[in-house]
Protein backbone atom coordinates (compact mmCIF):
# COMPACT_ATOMS: atom_id res chain seq x y z
CA UNK A 1 0.00 0.00 0.00
CA UNK A 2 1.17 3.44 -0.94
CA UNK A 3 1.73 5.52 1.98
CA UNK A 4 0.29 9.57 1.86
CA UNK A 5 1.70 11.95 3.78
CA UNK A 6 2.22 15.55 5.07
CA UNK A 7 3.91 17.69 2.76
CA UNK A 8 6.17 19.34 5.11
CA UNK A 9 6.87 16.14 6.58
CA UNK A 10 11.02 16.50 7.04
CA UNK A 11 13.19 13.41 7.10
CA UNK A 12 16.34 12.01 5.04
CA UNK A 13 14.17 10.44 2.60
CA UNK A 14 14.84 11.20 -1.21
CA UNK A 15 11.87 13.37 -3.12
CA UNK A 16 11.11 12.54 -6.29
CA UNK A 17 9.98 15.01 -8.62
CA UNK A 18 7.58 12.69 -11.36
CA UNK A 19 5.69 15.78 -13.62
CA UNK A 20 7.17 16.72 -17.04
CA UNK A 21 11.30 18.38 -17.15
CA UNK A 22 9.35 21.90 -18.41
CA UNK A 23 7.14 21.62 -15.30
CA UNK A 24 10.23 21.00 -12.76
CA UNK A 25 12.43 23.91 -14.34
CA UNK A 26 9.39 26.02 -13.71
CA UNK A 27 9.14 25.40 -9.89
CA UNK A 28 9.81 22.81 -7.86
CA UNK A 29 10.15 21.41 -4.09
CA UNK A 30 13.61 22.41 -3.31
CA UNK A 31 15.38 19.53 -3.06
CA UNK A 32 13.41 17.27 -5.04
CA UNK A 33 15.03 15.19 -7.96
CA UNK A 34 13.61 15.29 -11.14
CA UNK A 35 12.61 11.55 -12.53
CA UNK A 36 9.98 12.78 -15.56
CA UNK A 37 6.94 10.13 -15.65
CA UNK A 38 6.20 12.11 -19.68
CA UNK A 39 8.98 14.23 -21.18
CA UNK A 40 7.28 17.88 -22.04
CA UNK A 41 6.04 16.29 -25.93
CA UNK A 42 4.54 13.30 -24.48
CA UNK A 43 2.47 15.26 -21.98
CA UNK A 44 1.44 17.84 -24.60
CA UNK A 45 0.48 14.57 -26.78
CA UNK A 46 -1.61 12.93 -23.79
CA UNK A 47 -3.61 16.00 -22.63
CA UNK A 48 -4.22 16.67 -26.41
CA UNK A 49 -5.25 12.84 -26.76
CA UNK A 50 -7.42 13.84 -23.39
CA UNK A 51 -9.71 16.77 -24.44
CA UNK A 52 -9.63 15.47 -28.25
CA UNK A 53 -10.35 12.06 -28.21
CA UNK A 54 -11.14 10.70 -24.37
CA UNK A 55 -9.87 9.14 -21.04
CA UNK A 56 -9.55 5.73 -22.53
CA UNK A 57 -7.61 6.55 -25.46
CA UNK A 58 -4.73 9.08 -23.52
CA UNK A 59 -4.73 6.56 -20.42
CA UNK A 60 -3.55 4.07 -23.36
CA UNK A 61 -1.56 6.21 -25.32
CA UNK A 62 0.43 7.28 -21.84
CA UNK A 63 0.89 3.11 -21.07
CA UNK A 64 2.84 3.17 -25.03
CA UNK A 65 5.32 5.80 -23.49
CA UNK A 66 6.25 4.60 -20.34
CA UNK A 67 6.17 0.95 -21.09
CA UNK A 68 9.43 1.19 -22.62
CA UNK A 69 10.70 3.71 -19.40
CA UNK A 70 9.84 1.33 -16.70
CA UNK A 71 13.04 -0.61 -16.31
CA UNK A 72 14.92 2.79 -15.93
CA UNK A 73 12.27 4.11 -13.15
CA UNK A 74 13.11 0.95 -11.06
CA UNK A 75 16.72 0.97 -11.65
CA UNK A 76 16.97 5.07 -10.72
CA UNK A 77 13.71 4.84 -7.55
CA UNK A 78 16.26 1.74 -6.12
CA UNK A 79 19.63 3.77 -6.94
CA UNK A 80 18.05 6.68 -5.25
CA UNK A 81 16.11 5.30 -2.47
CA UNK A 82 17.12 5.70 1.32
CA UNK A 83 17.35 2.36 2.81
CA UNK A 84 14.80 1.54 0.18
CA UNK A 85 12.59 4.17 1.35
CA UNK A 86 11.53 7.04 -1.57
CA UNK A 87 8.90 10.11 -1.52
CA UNK A 88 7.51 11.34 -4.50
CA UNK A 89 5.11 13.56 -5.91
CA UNK A 90 2.94 14.76 -9.18
CA UNK A 91 1.06 17.71 -10.06
CA UNK A 92 -2.02 16.90 -7.61
CA UNK A 93 -1.04 13.75 -6.31
CA UNK A 94 -3.11 11.87 -8.69
CA UNK A 95 -2.23 9.60 -11.22
CA UNK A 96 1.41 10.18 -12.04
CA UNK A 97 2.69 9.71 -8.74
CA UNK A 98 0.38 7.16 -7.87
CA UNK A 99 1.21 5.25 -10.92
CA UNK A 100 4.97 5.10 -10.55
CA UNK A 101 4.79 4.75 -6.56
CA UNK A 102 2.92 1.47 -7.83
CA UNK A 103 5.72 0.18 -10.29
CA UNK A 104 8.60 1.26 -7.41
CA UNK A 105 6.19 -0.86 -4.70
CA UNK A 106 6.13 -3.51 -6.96
CA UNK A 107 9.80 -3.47 -7.26
CA UNK A 108 10.34 -3.65 -3.55
CA UNK A 109 10.11 -0.51 -2.42
CA UNK A 110 8.67 1.60 0.57
CA UNK A 111 6.69 4.72 -1.43
CA UNK A 112 5.15 7.56 -0.19
CA UNK A 113 3.18 9.98 -1.97
CA UNK A 114 2.74 14.01 -0.96
CA UNK A 115 -0.79 14.71 -0.16
CA UNK A 116 -2.28 16.99 -3.17
CA UNK A 117 1.00 17.47 -4.69
CA UNK A 118 2.86 20.56 -5.73
CA UNK A 119 -0.13 21.97 -5.93
CA UNK A 120 -0.92 21.57 -2.34
CA UNK A 121 3.10 22.42 -1.56
CA UNK A 122 2.28 26.06 -3.25
CA UNK A 123 -1.32 26.50 -2.03
CA UNK A 124 0.17 25.81 2.08
CA UNK A 125 3.18 28.26 1.32
CA UNK A 126 1.04 30.93 -0.28
CA UNK A 127 -1.48 30.80 2.83
CA UNK A 128 1.18 30.50 5.85
CA UNK A 129 3.92 33.00 4.81
CA UNK A 130 1.82 35.68 6.19
CA UNK A 131 1.82 33.99 9.68
CA UNK A 132 4.36 36.50 11.67
CA UNK A 133 7.89 36.02 12.53
CA UNK A 134 10.38 37.92 14.31
CA UNK A 135 11.99 40.08 11.61
CA UNK A 136 14.65 42.28 11.77
CA UNK A 137 15.73 43.96 8.44
CA UNK A 138 19.24 44.86 7.49
CA UNK A 139 19.49 48.02 5.59
CA UNK A 140 22.53 50.56 4.90
CA UNK A 141 23.84 52.36 1.72
CA UNK A 142 25.63 50.35 -1.54
CA UNK A 143 28.66 48.81 -0.32
CA UNK A 144 28.75 48.69 3.03
CA UNK A 145 28.47 44.76 3.24
CA UNK A 146 25.13 43.83 4.36
CA UNK A 147 25.48 40.53 2.48
CA UNK A 148 28.70 39.87 4.19
CA UNK A 149 27.40 40.84 7.89
CA UNK A 150 24.24 38.24 7.31
CA UNK A 151 26.76 35.73 6.57
CA UNK A 152 28.46 36.41 9.55
CA UNK A 153 25.53 36.51 11.52
CA UNK A 154 24.68 33.20 10.20
CA UNK A 155 28.27 32.19 11.39
CA UNK A 156 27.64 33.35 14.54
CA UNK A 157 24.05 31.47 14.80
CA UNK A 158 21.53 33.77 13.83
CA UNK A 159 18.57 33.04 11.52
CA UNK A 160 19.46 34.35 8.43
CA UNK A 161 17.38 34.59 4.92
CA UNK A 162 19.30 35.91 1.95
CA UNK A 163 17.47 36.76 -0.33
CA UNK A 164 19.65 38.51 -2.71
CA UNK A 165 21.80 34.73 -2.35
CA UNK A 166 18.92 32.83 -3.07
CA UNK A 167 18.06 35.30 -6.27
CA UNK A 168 21.51 34.81 -7.30
CA UNK A 169 21.29 38.69 -7.91
CA UNK A 170 22.85 41.54 -5.51
CA UNK A 171 19.86 43.67 -6.13
CA UNK A 172 21.28 46.74 -8.65
CA UNK A 173 21.88 47.56 -11.97
CA UNK A 174 25.15 45.64 -11.55
CA UNK A 175 23.61 42.78 -9.29
CA UNK A 176 23.69 40.06 -11.85
CA UNK A 177 27.25 40.33 -12.81
CA UNK A 178 29.59 37.30 -11.31
CA UNK A 179 26.27 35.49 -10.71
CA UNK A 180 24.97 32.13 -11.68
CA UNK A 181 21.46 32.28 -13.58
CA UNK A 182 18.68 33.23 -12.05
CA UNK A 183 15.73 30.97 -10.79
CA UNK A 184 12.43 31.38 -12.17
CA UNK A 185 9.88 33.88 -10.17
CA UNK A 186 8.19 30.66 -8.92
CA UNK A 187 11.24 28.51 -7.89
CA UNK A 188 12.36 31.66 -6.17
CA UNK A 189 9.42 31.60 -4.41
CA UNK A 190 9.62 28.00 -3.32
CA UNK A 191 13.06 28.55 -2.17
CA UNK A 192 12.22 31.31 0.55
CA UNK A 193 9.46 29.81 1.71
CA UNK A 194 11.46 26.96 2.48
CA UNK A 195 13.47 28.81 4.09
CA UNK A 196 11.08 30.63 6.16
CA UNK A 197 9.24 27.38 7.53
CA UNK A 198 12.04 26.09 8.83
CA UNK A 199 12.89 28.91 10.91
CA UNK A 200 12.45 29.20 14.58
CA UNK A 201 9.23 32.07 14.78
CA UNK A 202 10.39 32.87 18.69
CA UNK A 203 14.06 33.56 17.33
CA UNK A 204 15.01 36.79 15.97
CA UNK A 205 15.45 36.47 11.60
CA UNK A 206 17.36 39.22 10.11
CA UNK A 207 17.10 39.83 6.43
CA UNK A 208 18.27 42.50 3.90
CA UNK A 209 16.34 45.51 3.32
CA UNK A 210 14.98 45.06 -0.91
CA UNK A 211 12.61 46.75 -2.84
CA UNK A 212 9.75 44.37 -4.66
CA UNK A 213 12.46 42.94 -7.52
CA UNK A 214 15.49 41.14 -7.19
CA UNK A 215 16.93 41.35 -10.86
CA UNK A 216 13.75 39.45 -12.18
CA UNK A 217 12.17 38.03 -9.70
CA UNK A 218 9.73 39.21 -7.01
CA UNK A 219 10.24 39.24 -3.18
CA UNK A 220 6.87 37.38 -1.75
CA UNK A 221 4.32 39.89 -1.31
CA UNK A 222 3.09 38.71 2.41
CA UNK A 223 6.88 38.62 3.04
CA UNK A 224 7.52 42.49 1.75
CA UNK A 225 4.41 43.49 3.99
CA UNK A 226 5.93 42.09 6.80
CA UNK A 227 9.45 43.61 6.06
CA UNK A 228 7.82 47.14 5.74
CA UNK A 229 6.93 47.21 9.04
CA UNK A 230 9.78 45.10 11.07
CA UNK A 231 12.85 47.17 12.80
CA UNK A 232 15.03 48.37 10.55
CA UNK A 233 19.07 48.77 11.14
CA UNK A 234 21.38 51.06 9.08
CA UNK A 235 24.42 49.90 8.32
CA UNK A 236 26.97 53.32 8.18
CA UNK A 237 29.99 52.67 6.80
CA UNK A 238 32.60 55.29 5.76
CA UNK A 239 32.78 55.98 1.86
CA UNK A 240 36.42 55.03 1.85
CA UNK A 241 35.51 51.56 3.52
CA UNK A 242 32.65 50.85 0.84
CA UNK A 243 34.69 52.01 -2.27
CA UNK A 244 37.58 49.54 -1.27
CA UNK A 245 34.60 46.79 -1.12
CA UNK A 246 33.09 47.50 -4.36
CA UNK A 247 36.07 47.86 -5.88
CA UNK A 248 37.37 44.62 -4.50
CA UNK A 249 34.29 43.12 -5.48
CA UNK A 250 33.72 43.93 -9.17
CA UNK A 251 37.21 44.73 -10.16
CA UNK A 252 37.80 41.24 -11.48
CA UNK A 253 34.80 41.12 -13.61
CA UNK A 254 34.59 41.69 -17.32
CA UNK A 255 35.12 44.87 -18.32
CA UNK A 256 32.29 44.44 -20.95
CA UNK A 257 29.30 43.53 -18.11
CA UNK A 258 30.17 45.96 -15.90
CA UNK A 259 29.87 48.59 -19.62
CA UNK A 260 26.94 47.04 -20.06
CA UNK A 261 25.29 47.92 -16.64
CA UNK A 262 26.83 51.68 -16.76
CA UNK A 263 24.89 52.28 -20.37
CA UNK A 264 21.53 50.26 -18.81
CA UNK A 265 21.50 53.49 -16.42
CA UNK A 266 22.82 56.09 -18.88
CA UNK A 267 19.48 58.32 -19.14
CA UNK A 268 20.26 59.02 -15.09
CA UNK A 269 23.77 59.61 -15.86
CA UNK A 270 23.44 61.67 -19.16
CA UNK A 271 25.87 60.82 -22.27
CA UNK A 272 29.03 63.56 -20.86
CA UNK A 273 29.24 60.82 -17.46
CA UNK A 274 28.65 57.67 -18.94
CA UNK A 275 30.97 58.25 -21.49
CA UNK A 276 33.52 59.66 -19.21
CA UNK A 277 33.07 56.38 -16.63
CA UNK A 278 33.06 54.17 -19.70
CA UNK A 279 36.30 55.89 -20.66
CA UNK A 280 37.81 55.64 -17.05
CA UNK A 281 36.64 52.23 -16.93
CA UNK A 282 38.62 51.35 -20.07
CA UNK A 283 41.48 52.71 -18.80
CA UNK A 284 41.46 50.77 -15.55
CA UNK A 285 40.36 53.54 -13.62
CA UNK A 286 37.78 52.29 -11.14
CA UNK A 287 38.27 54.33 -8.34
CA UNK A 288 36.52 57.14 -9.98
CA UNK A 289 33.71 55.12 -11.21
CA UNK A 290 32.93 53.51 -8.04
CA UNK A 291 32.35 57.40 -6.61
CA UNK A 292 30.16 58.38 -9.33
CA UNK A 293 27.63 55.36 -9.06
CA UNK A 294 28.13 55.64 -4.96
CA UNK A 295 26.76 59.19 -5.56
CA UNK A 296 23.83 57.77 -7.63
CA UNK A 297 23.19 55.04 -5.61
CA UNK A 298 23.32 57.29 -2.70
CA UNK A 299 20.75 59.56 -3.65
CA UNK A 300 18.28 56.89 -4.25
CA UNK A 301 18.80 55.16 -1.53
CA UNK A 302 18.84 58.35 1.21
CA UNK A 303 14.96 59.32 -1.09
CA UNK A 304 13.90 55.77 0.36
CA UNK A 305 14.84 56.44 3.72
CA UNK A 306 13.36 59.72 3.91
CA UNK A 307 9.85 57.81 2.98
CA UNK A 308 10.76 55.09 5.94
CA UNK A 309 9.08 55.30 9.38
CA UNK A 310 11.45 57.00 11.69
CA UNK A 311 10.45 54.89 14.11
CA UNK A 312 11.39 51.72 12.88
CA UNK A 313 15.26 53.00 12.13
CA UNK A 314 18.29 52.29 14.27
CA UNK A 315 21.59 53.56 13.10
CA UNK A 316 24.32 51.27 13.34
CA UNK A 317 28.06 52.27 13.39
CA UNK A 318 31.37 52.11 15.37
CA UNK A 319 33.23 54.33 17.16
CA UNK A 320 36.47 53.84 14.91
CA UNK A 321 36.63 52.09 11.68
CA UNK A 322 39.00 48.94 11.33
CA UNK A 323 41.05 49.52 8.26
CA UNK A 324 40.48 45.25 7.39
CA UNK A 325 37.25 44.44 5.67
CA UNK A 326 37.03 41.28 7.44
CA UNK A 327 37.46 42.76 11.13
CA UNK A 328 34.79 45.60 9.90
CA UNK A 329 32.35 42.81 9.17
CA UNK A 330 32.57 40.86 12.44
CA UNK A 331 32.57 44.33 14.85
CA UNK A 332 29.10 45.38 13.04
CA UNK A 333 28.15 41.41 13.61
CA UNK A 334 28.50 41.49 16.82
CA UNK A 335 27.13 45.01 17.53
CA UNK A 336 23.68 43.53 15.76
CA UNK A 337 23.93 40.49 18.20
CA UNK A 338 24.16 42.40 21.26
CA UNK A 339 21.37 45.31 20.14
CA UNK A 340 19.11 46.02 22.84
CA UNK A 341 16.21 46.93 19.67
CA UNK A 342 15.99 43.55 18.69
CA UNK A 343 14.20 42.73 21.70
CA UNK A 344 11.30 45.33 20.33
CA UNK A 345 10.25 42.68 17.67
CA UNK A 346 7.27 41.44 18.90
CA UNK A 347 6.32 38.19 19.63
Amino acid sequence: MITEIDLFQDNDIPLLDVRSPGEYATGHIPGAISLPLFSDEERKEVGTTYKQVGPKDAFQQGLDFVGPKMSHFVKMGEELSHEGHIKLYCWRGGKRSQSIGWLLQQAGLKVMVLQGGYRSYRQTAMQKFAQPVNLVVLGGHTGCGKTEILKRLTQKGEQVIDLEGLANHRGSAFGGIGQAKQPSNEQFFNMVWEQWRRMDHTRTVWIENESLCIGRVVVPEALLEQMKLAPLFIINAPIKLRMQYLIELYGSQPKKEIAAAINKLSKKFGLQDTKQMLTQLEQGELKPVVNRLLKYYDKGYQHGLNRTDKTRMQNIELPQYPNSWDEWIDNIAILLQKHPARSTVKK
